[in-house]
């Protein structure tokens, strides 16, 4: 089954990680925490959900991945502060494997300057950042563009879950 690096900040939003990433292990995927600093634990926002960091963005490669899951909450725009957690999302776009991004992460993709000519859906606050970046914004629950599945909201989990396990089949 697929590796899959979770892109992960404090202040994540919990929904948009718990549910995703229950399914994911449910289907025997194996998910790999990358952050900042790898064996410290960071905390959802709303439910204060822990999780621990695996693995250090500066120490590790989308080579080591099949996929990329970056959930949304304020966690994509604290990790867009660091070039190595940029430079990693940035790399995941250019390598072709599957981005699983939802609600505020299309952010780090923003500053990673990946998402010029594609379609992209986030949260209703970053609508003019995605089309300032030179992206199309679609208002879908969730949008598809080659190795990139978007989501707006936690009520498009199930509509990103199922996209997302098509791309890792």
């Amino acid at each position: 089954m697929s590796r899959i690096a979770v892109l992960i900040g404090e202040q994540f939003e919990d929904v948009e990680y718990t549910e995703p990433a229950a399914k994911f292990r449910e289907k025997g995927h194996q998910l790999i925490h990358v952050g900042l600093e790898k064996g410290k634990d960071v905390s959802g926002k709303k439910k204060g959900t822990r999780v621990h960091i695996d693995e250090s963005v500066a120490d590790t490669s989308p080579a080591d991945f099949d996929a990329l899951f970056i959930p949304g909450g304020h966690s994509p725009d604290n990790l867009r502060a660091h070039d190595e957690a940029v430079s990693f999302a940035g790399s995941f776009i250019d390598s072709g494997k599957p981005v699983f991004a939802i609600c505020h992460a299309p952010q780090i993709l923003i500053t990673a300057q990946k998402l010029k000519n594609r379609k992209v859906t986030g949260w209703k606050s970053i609508i003019q950042d995605i089309k300032n970046s030179g992206a199309e914004f679609v208002d879908k629950e969730v949008v598809v563009d080659g190795n990139l599945v978007s989501s707006r909201q936690p009520s498009d989990i199930p509509a990103f879950v199922k996209a997302a396990l098509e791309k890792l089949q």
